[in-house]
C-alpha cells in the first residue's frame, strides 16, 4: 500500500511539473475574406431595411481553441458560437442603439462545415431573416519579461515563475450589408493587464476589450 502511495505522489509531482498552457489561436484578418475585385466593391450600395436586425458572429483563425473554448468550421476561419467573455449586458446595449430592431448570434445549425469567406456568414444570417451582419475577432498576445508567445504556443508554467505575464487583447469588428456585403463600418479596442493567472488574464483582456469595442460600434 505504501508503494502505491509512493508511486501515486510522485506521478502527481511529476505532472505538476510539467504543468502548461497553451495560447489560443490567432484573429482572422477580416478584409481577405470579403470581395476582392476592385470594381465590384466600388459598385456594391447598401440594401439594408431600417429598422434593421443584426445577426452576430465571432471569428478566429483556423484551428482556434482557448483553454476553455473550441470552434466550428474548417476553412480560412472558424466560428466560436460559445459566449465567453461577452455579456448580455454588451448585445443589449447594441439592441438598444437607434434602427436596431434585434440582434441574433449565428449558431452551429445555420452555419455551412466550410468557411472560405464572408458570404458563408451572410447566408447563415439571412436565414434568419436579418439585414446586417456583425462579425468580430479577438487578437491576443501573451508576454512573460521580454519573451512574446504567438498563438498556439504550449507555455510551460514553470517557466514563469517570478516573471510578470501580461496579455494584451485587440477586437476587431465589421459591419456588412447581408444582402451586398456592402462594408458599413469598423470598429477596434484594446485591453491590456498583467498577473500570474494567464487564462485568468486572457478572459480579462478579451472582456474589457468586448466592452470597450461597443461604444465603437455604436459610433459606426
Amino acid at each position: 500500500m505504501n508503494k502505491i502511495r509512493l508511486a501515486t505522489l510522485l506521478s502527481l509531482i511529476l505532472l505538476g511539473g510539467c504543468v502548461s498552457y497553451t495560447t489560443p489561436g490567432g484573429s482572422v484578418a477580416i478584409g481577405s475574406l470579403a470581395e476582392s475585385d476592385i470594381s465590384a466593391l466600388m459598385s456594391t450600395q447598401p440594401a439594408a431595411i431600417f429598422p434593421a436586425h443584426i445577426a452576430v458572429a465571432r471569428i478566429q483563425a483556423p484551428g482556434y481553441i482557448s483553454y476553455r473554448l473550441s470552434s466550428f468550421g474548417t476553412g480560412r476561419y472558424r466560428v466560436v458560437t460559445t459566449r465567453e467573455v461577452e455579456t448580455e449586458a454588451d448585445f443589449a446595449q447594441l439592441a438598444k442603439m437607434p434602427q436596431v430592431a434585434g440582434i441574433a448570434p449565428l449558431n452551429r445549425i445555420l452555419l455551412p462545415e466550410k468557411l472560405d469567406s464572408i458570404k458563408s456568414l451572410r447566408e447563415a444570417a439571412a436565414r434568419l431573416k436579418a439585414d446586417m451582419l456583425l462579425i468580430y475577432t479577438f487578437d491576443t498576445s501573451f508576454h512573460a519579461g521580454e519573451q512574446q508567445f504567438a498563438p498556439l504556443n504550449v507555455i510551460s508554467l514553470g517557466l514563469l515563475k517570478n516573471k510578470e505575464v501580461s496579455v494584451t487583447t485587440t477586437v476587431s469588428a465589421a459591419m456588412f450589408d447581408v444582402r451586398t456585403e456592402y462594408l458599413y463600418g469598423l470598429a477596434e479596442s484594446t485591453a491590456k493587464e498583467s498577473s500570474d493567472a494567464v487564462d485568468d488574464l486572457r478572459r480579462l483582456t478579451e472582456k474589457q476589450a468586448f466592452s470597450q469595442l461597443i461604444p465603437e460600434i455604436e459610433k459606426t
